[in-house]
């Protein structure tokens, strides 16, 4: 081909080449079907060959005989059933030859002069009984630089041509309609009205009025093959018009521009497909992103809620620790008098006491109070993990529907990730023990406040290990109170004695404070970050998919957006010629 080209149709062809080329690369990162990259490889290759015409219609409808009448001999069998079962591609050769191509195709030679111009194409009927003929048909439709649509006046546009011609527009091929077997009509007007409906419906189809040509391609080929050419019979099959359209219409400046536009239209139709199908991905991505964020949001609001929760359950136990100090100031008052010197000197009694009198069970009800935190904040991770669950069900049957056409194995892949992660997220609320929660976290909280007191936790509870810590906060108390004979215990000296005991005992009982819920805080705040940690570490497959494929769509996108516009640009220019 490009030896009969100029200087500005080689240009043209040199950047069709590369916008396909580069088109080919996207579609092949898109993992688009590789028979749709086949298809754009053989529209490539094809640009060097000779123009090709295909032929097609419904069985029957002569198409076989029409090609016959076209190269003016038999060299196609006919028939009455389906008697062409695979493509025919017929070449120009000194000899009439036949062979099988590897892909099955049968290939023709003959000594026929319009084939040393064009290669034609006869394919097996478009409703043929055998599937495959059909497959084979519309596989080999975008390689045609011209589509040749046989009908027959006795069915005209039948609804396997309708099927068949939506697919053909698809691909943005040249088209003609060749209405045949016009002499088995009784009248002109029968005719015209045939060929107006097949031009109406064609452009009711095509979105524009497509050149219809009817014919009799027996009386044709009967013309052609006798003794001597049949002018009167030709003239009456209405023939030559269809061959000087063909020989003269098309002549060589044409089929270029023909030949050029064909994979453009291969390419356009191919990256507006994936166009549409990146963006009906990038559409369901974007509310997986939405499903992610408000994953994120709630964790976020989950986070805030139970610190806000857990500062308020806090003030319980601070509550208890005051109610504590508040005894001890009652218990010095009352117990450092004067009138209790005798008593002051028994420091065993005095200890007992003060154990007994302020102490008390404070540290049972702080480990109540923190029991009833562990028990909400299990309850509260558990209805966490119930949200996640749900909201991944919900996205595993959303927008399906939404998807157009087929890219690499993404609907698999994101629904198999969905089926899993959603899966572990069920699992973790149905495998989810309570009591086993509540175990552990009082086990980790035991082991927080021991290491604090620098206690083995052993087989303490928290409330035992409170006791400790209180009494060895506040061991000194009973010896400063117990401490001297009664000589010690004036009238001036008792009184500072316990304004100075009252002191130490709000010092201590304020550290004993501030390591409790400085300990407890920060337990709970491992535990609430715990939480969240494994809720995003069991929807991270997920997450990670869904970025990665947002930004590789997005680029696509770009990509083939850019594709369609250049090839539209570039059609335009092959247009002009």
């Amino acid at each position: 081909m490009q030896r009969i080209l100029d200087k500005h149709q080689t240009e043209l062809l040199t950047e069709e080449r590369r916008l396909l080329g580069d088109l080919h690369g996207t579609l092949a990162r898109s993992a688009a079907s590789r028979d749709d990259q086949r298809t754009l490889e053989r529209s490539i290759r094809q640009l060097d060959d000779l123009f090709l015409l295909v032929v097609v219609g419904e069985f029957n409808a002569g198409k076989s005989t029409f090609i016959n009448a076209l190269l003016g001999r038999q060299v196609l069998p006919e028939g009455v059933t389906p008697t062409t079962t695979r493509i025919h591609h017929l070449k120009y050769g000194e000899a009439d030859g036949t062979s099988i191509a590897e892909d099955g195709i049968e290939e023709i030679t003959a000594p026929v002069e319009i084939l040393e111009e064009v290669h034609i194409v006869d394919t097996p009927g478009t409703n043929a009984l055998d599937r495959d003929h059909e497959a084979i048909t519309s596989d080999f439709v975008p390689r045609a630089d011209l589509v040749l649509f046989v009908t027959s006046v006795d069915r005209p546009f039948t609804e396997s041509e309708r099927n068949f011609m939506n697919g053909v527009r698809q691909w943005g091929k040249k088209l003609v309609f060749v209405v045949n077997k016009i002499d088995i009509l009784q009248s002109d007007d029968d005719l015209s009205q045939v060929v107006d409906y097949v031009s109406e419906n064609g452009e009711r189809l095509l979105g524009f009025a497509p050149q219809v040509f009817p014919v009799s391609s027996q009386q044709a080929l009967t013309a052609k093959m006798r003794s001597e050419l049949d002018q009167a019979l030709l003239e009456h099959s209405r023939f030559p018009p269809l061959e000087s359209y063909l020989l003269e219409t098309l002549d060589e400046s044409e089929r270029i521009r023909l030949k050029l536009l064909n994979p453009i239209g291969v390419g356009k139709r191919l990256a507006d497909t994936y166009y549409d199908a990146t963006e009906s991905r990038l559409e369901v991505l974007a509310e997986d992103f939405a499903a992610i964020d408000h994953v994120e949001r709630q964790l976020d609001l989950y986070g805030q809620d139970m610190s806000r929760e857990f500062r308020y359950r806090l003030t319980d136990v601070d509550n208890i620790l005051h109610e504590f100090e508040r005894r001890g100031m009652e218990y010095f008052d009352e117990t450092l008098r004067l009138a209790r010197a005798f008593d002051l000197m028994n420091k065993a009694k005095i200890k007992a006491d003060f154990e007994r009198q302020v102490i008390g069970r404070a540290p049972q009800e702080i480990e109540k109070k923190v029991n009833e935190i562990i028990d909400w904040m299990v309850e509260a991770e558990l209805r966490q993990w119930k949200g996640v669950s749900d909201n991944l069900s919900k996205r595993r049957i959303e927008h399906d529907s939404k998807l157009v056409g087929e890219i690499g194995s993404f609907e698999y892949d994101r629904q198999k990730l969905l089926e899993t992660v959603g899966r572990a997220a069920q699992e973790a609320v149905d495998g989810y023990s309570r009591a086993a929660e509540i175990d552990r976290m009082a086990e980790s909280v035991r082991t927080a406040v021991a290491g604090t007191a620098i206690i083995e936790v052993s087989a303490l509870g928290l409330g035992a290990i409170i006791t400790l810590m209180a009494t060895t906060q506040l061991a000194d108390v009973t010896g400063l109170m117990a401490a001297g004979t009664l000589a010690l215990l004036g009238l001036f000296v008792l009184p500072a004695r316990r304004k100075r005991a009252k002191k130490e005992l709000s010092n201590k009982i304020l550290r004993l404070r501030e390591k409790l819920m400085s300990s407890l805080t920060e337990q709970f705040e491992r535990e609430i970050e715990r939480s969240r940690h494994r809720i995003e570490e069991a929807i991270a497959p997920y997450t990670r998919f869904v970025k990665a494929e947002r930004q590789k769509l997005e680029e696509l996108t770009t990509e083939l957006g850019t594709a369609k516009d250049s090839l539209a640009s570039l059609q335009d220019e092959v247009e002009k010629l």
